[in-house]
C-alpha cells in the first residue's frame, strides 16, 4: 500500500503516458471508484478512454510512489462503467489507503479550480493554463489565478483532565468535535483561535501551541491545529451552529471523528498524554 509521504507533486506531465496510471476522475464532488467486497480502489490505467470515459478536461498531479496521477473533470449525468461508482470524498475516506485519499483530497480541488477558472475575474476574458506553475493567466490582462486555499484553525482546549468538544448542528448523530473555525482577513492564526473560541462558546483561554496542519477538501481549506488551556469563563453557546458543548473525561467521550482527521488526532495526543499521567 502506498503511503501519502510517497507522493511527489509535479506540473509537467511526461511526453507520452505508457504505463498504467492512477486516474481521479471527478464528475461534481463524486469521485469515480472500484466497489468491491475487500473496499474502494481507485482506477489505474492509461487512459480513461479504456473505460469508455472521455473526461472534459485533465490535469497531471505528479507521482505516487511508481505511478503518475492524473485528475480529471468528467461531465454532470455521466454513467460509472460496470462494477465502478461514483462516490463522495466522505463516504470513503476511511475505506481507501491514506496515500490515494490524499492524492484525491488535492485532485478534487484542482478540478475545481480548473472547472472555474476559465474565465477571468477582472476582464472576464478567456484564460489559459500556465506550463510552468499551478496557476491559469488572463490572455488579455495578464492576471495569475492560482487555486483557492481557506486557512481555518482547529484547537483542543484542556481543563485539567478533561477536553473541551462540541457538536455542530451539522454533525452526523451523537458526533463530537473540537471547535474549528476560519481565519479571517488581517488575522494572526492565534488571534483566530482566541476568537472563535469566544464565539462558539464564551471561553478565555491561554498556553496556544501550535499542533499541524492538514489540508482539508471540504471544498478548499487548510487546518491548522492548536492546542490551547482553559484560563476562564463558562460555557456558553454563542454560535448557533454548535449545538452542545462540555468538558469530557477520556473514559467518557462520545463519538469521535473518523482517525485520518487531524481533529481525532489532536483527540488522541490528548488521550495519550492522559495515559501517561
Amino acid at each position: 500500500m502506498v503511503e501519502r509521504n510517497e507522493f511527489i507533486a509535479r506540473i509537467v506531465p511526461p511526453e507520452a503516458q505508457k504505463e498504467p496510471a492512477w486516474w481521479f476522475a471527478f464528475a461534481g464532488d463524486r469521485l469515480l471508484v472500484h466497489l468491491d467486497f475487500s473496499g474502494v480502489s481507485l482506477p489505474c490505467v492509461t487512459d480513461l478512454t479504456e473505460l469508455g470515459l472521455v473526461p472534459i478536461r485533465r490535469q497531471y498531479l505528479g507521482q505516487l510512489g511508481r505511478r503518475h496521477c492524473y485528475s480529471a473533470e468528467l461531465a454532470e449525468g455521466v454513467v460509472a462503467p460496470p462494477e465502478m461508482a461514483l462516490e463522495g470524498l466522505r463516504q470513503i475516506y476511511d475505506r481507501i489507503g491514506e496515500g490515494l485519499f490524499w492524492v484525491a483530497a488535492r485532485a478534487i480541488q484542482i478540478v475545481d479550480w480548473d472547472r472555474t477558472q476559465q474565465f477571468c475575474g477582472r476582464c472576464g476574458e478567456p484564460t489559459k493554463t500556465r506550463a510552468e506553475e499551478r496557476a491559469k493567466e488572463c490572455s488579455r490582462c495578464g492576471l495569475l489565478h492560482f487555486p483557492r486555499l481557506a486557512p481555518a484553525i482547529i484547537v483542543l482546549i484542556e481543563r485539567g483532565h478533561k477536553v473541551l468538544l462540541a457538536r455542530s448542528r451539522h454533525f452526523a448523530p451523537g458526533l463530537y468535535s473540537v471547535l474549528a473555525g476560519f481565519v479571517e482577513p488581517g488575522e494572526t492564526l492565534e488571534e483566530a483561535v482566541i476568537r472563535e473560541v469566544r464565539e462558539e462558546v464564551g471561553l478565555v483561554i491561554k498556553e496556544i501551541r501550535y499542533f499541524g496542519s492538514q489540508p482539508w477538501p471540504f471544498p478548499h481549506s487548510l487546518m491548522i491545529g492548536f492546542t490551547a488551556a482553559y484560563e476562564s469563563g463558562e460555557i456558553t453557546l454563542e454560535d448557533p451552529e454548535v449545538e452542545d458543548a462540555g468538558w469530557f473525561m477520556p473514559g467518557s467521550l462520545p463519538t469521535l471523528p473518523g482517525k485520518i482527521s487531524i481533529a481525532r488526532k489532536l483527540i488522541d495526543w490528548f488521550l495519550e498524554k492522559a495515559i501517561d499521567r
